[in-house]
C-alpha cells in the first residue's frame, strides 16, 4: 500500500516536473530535457554527499514535491493571468472594430443620402431646363408656321 502510494506520488511529481521545465524552455523539449538533466545532477550530487535514511529521503522527497507544486501553482496562476489578459485585449478591440464599423455605417449612410440629394437636385434642373428649351423650341417652331406669337 505504502509503495502503490508512493509510486502515485512519484508518478504526480515526474508529471509536474516534465510540465515545469517543458513550460520554462518555452516549450522546446531539447531545452527542457537539458535542464531535467542539470538540475538531477545537482540534486544527485547533494544527495551522494549525505547518507539518508529512508524517511529523511521521503521527507526530502515531500519537500521537493511541495517546491515543484508551488512552481506548478505558480506557473498555472501566470498563464491564468495572461489568458485573462488576453481575452480583456480582444474584447478592447472587437469594441474598437465594431464601433468602427458603426462609425462607418453612419458615414456611408450619410454620403449616400448626400449623392441621392446632388443626384434629385441634378434631375430636377436638367428637367426644368429641358422644359424651358422645349417651351422656346415650340414657340420658335410656331412661330415660323404662324401659329404663335
Amino acid at each position: 500500500m505504502a509503495s502503490r502510494r508512493a509510486l502515485q506520488i512519484g508518478g504526480a511529481t515526474i508529471a509536474v516536473g516534465g510540465v515545469y521545465y517543458l513550460y520554462s524552455a518555452g516549450g522546446n523539449p531539447k531545452v527542457a530535457e537539458k535542464k531535467l538533466e542539470h538540475d538531477v545532477s545537482a540534486a544527485s550530487a547533494r544527495l551522494r554527499g549525505q547518507d539518508l535514511s529512508s524517511t529523511e529521503a521521503q521527507k526530502k522527497a515531500e519537500v521537493l514535491a511541495k517546491e515543484a507544486g508551488a512552481t506548478l501553482d505558480r506557473t498555472v496562476d501566470n498563464v491564468r493571468a495572461d489568458i485573462r489578459q488576453a481575452d480583456r485585449l480582444i474584447t478592447s478591440k472587437m469594441h474598437e472594430a465594431g464601433s468602427k464599423v458603426d462609425q462607418l455605417k453612419d458615414e456611408g449612410t450619410k454620403a449616400l443620402k448626400d449623392t441621392s440629394k446632388e443626384l434629385q437636385q441634378t434631375a430636377d434642373s436638367f428637367d426644368k431646363k429641358v422644359s424651358q428649351k422645349t417651351s422656346e423650341a415650340k414657340s420658335g417652331i410656331s412661330s415660323w408656321l404662324g401659329f404663335g406669337k
